[in-house]
């Protein structure tokens, strides 16, 4: 796949009642971003952006062009469950708890309970409001909806994530951490599309930009390219003595160079950060949202959501030190005067049979020792499968092979 998203003379254009063309708000627009990049998609107020996004996602047919999003139409669902949206807007059901929210949007998905479940603590943890995870989302504060807002995008562990002003509404603390998740997700595998007007959180994130104004991109390229100032040049040094300081000023004076000398400062952010970390060692307490900085690794796109049963298995019998646990935990699952050496072919039938099934083997001239509802073998495998079989139905494998 050569670009996530590329649009050919996207256009769109509202008319009135009678159907006169009235607001062209997108204009012959063409736009590429290539898998693994985080694209910012900039502009004032009414430039066209939203407008964009929705076509984007097949909520609203182009005027003409076309866009292609993952090699296909976005308006396809088997499209559509590769995306993760977070609106501008988040319209969330208030009578909902956080966790409920969460589970309502796995189930349009159509994922698994279990997978459910697993996501649903992961971003609550990752998004730090698992502490109010069973409040409703009627009493949540803005931002802690905007938390709950990307919680819900990232639920379906999207190829696409399109972000529409993530950070609106977000404490310090919390911005810092939508860029650094931003930042991590794009590591990770993901495209992403963020679209604000916090610039200053736009160049910490973005690979690219395009600045938007009247439907038509005005500037596109990377962020650095775009910003740097080859007509000048800054150094940073440490602290130098003030002979060496003025050995530099006569130099500069000689280059009839402009130039200021300060020191360094902070970003207001940076030293926010810095006092609320300290509070929060001095575990301060706080009925605001937490601050997480970890990722959960399904978001990861080389993580598997589920472990198969076979991978398991057939990692068991390749494990010389696991078959030998093994077969030592069947061989004292009965008292060993009524027990011969177990059959070399058991193994090979717990790893074949769909039900797993124990064999108690008995000499000839022995008369067949009860099952006993203790078998650590076999409870072994349940275990690392999660699919355990009842008693009723081992006691029927027993009497089978014995």
């Amino acid at each position: 796949m050569e670009y996530a998203i590329k649009t050919f003379s996207l256009t769109k254009i509202f008319s009135d009642w009678w159907g006169r063309n009235r607001v062209i708000a997108v204009d012959d627009l063409s736009l590429n971003v290539r898998p693994n990049e985080v694209f910012g998609f900039l502009g004032p107020n009414g430039s066209g952006k939203t407008t964009t996004l929705k076509m984007l996602l097949g909520l609203l047919h182009p005027t003409k062009g076309k866009a292609v999003v993952l090699d296909g139409d976005a308006a396809d669902p088997e499209i559509n469950r590769r995306i993760g949206f977070l609106p501008e807007e988040s319209y969330l059901y208030k009578y909902l708890t956080a966790r409920e929210t969460l589970d309502f949007y796995g189930q349009l998905f159509k994922l698994p309970s279990k997978v459910r479940k697993m996501r649903i603590e992961a971003l609550l943890e990752m998004v730090g409001l698992k502490a109010v995870a069973n409040r409703t989302i009627g009493t949540f504060s803005k931002g802690m909806a905007r938390r709950i807002g990307l919680a819900q995008a990232l639920i379906n562990d999207p190829e696409l994530l399109i972000l529409d002003e993530p950070t609106t509404g977000l404490d310090p603390i919390g911005t810092r951490q939508i860029k650094d998740l931003i930042i991590e997700l794009a590591k990770r595998g993901k495209t992403i599309l963020l679209c604000s007007h916090l610039l200053a959180d736009v160049e910490d994130v973005c690979d690219k930009i395009a600045i938007l104004y009247g439907g038509k991109i005005q500037a596109e390229g990377d962020v650095q390219s775009l910003l740097r100032h080859c007509d000048k040049t800054e150094i940073v040094t440490d602290t130098i003595s003030p002979d060496a300081l003025e050995k530099i000023k006569r130099t500069l004076a000689e280059e009839n160079a402009k130039y200021t000398i300060d020191a360094p400062l902070d970003k207001l952010e940076t030293f926010f950060i810095n006092v609320v970390a300290k509070a929060q060692q001095q575990a301060v307490a706080t009925s605001g949202a937490e601050s997480k900085t970890h990722i959960s690794d399904f978001l990861s796109a080389k993580t598997d959501d589920m472990t198969t049963r076979e991978t398991i298995l057939n990692r068991l019998v390749s494990d010389p030190e696991t078959n030998e646990i093994l077969t030592s935990n069947i061989q004292t699952s009965q008292p060993q005067k009524n027990h011969a050496a177990p059959d070399e072919s058991l193994l090979k039938h717990l790893t074949e049979q769909s039900d797993v099934k124990t064999a108690a083997v008995k000499p000839d001239d022995a008369k067949p020792a009860p099952v006993e509802k203790s078998q650590p073998g076999k409870n072994i495998l349940d275990e690392l499968t999660g699919n355990p079989t009842t008693d009723k139905a081992s006691n029927s494998g027993d009497s089978s092979n014995a």
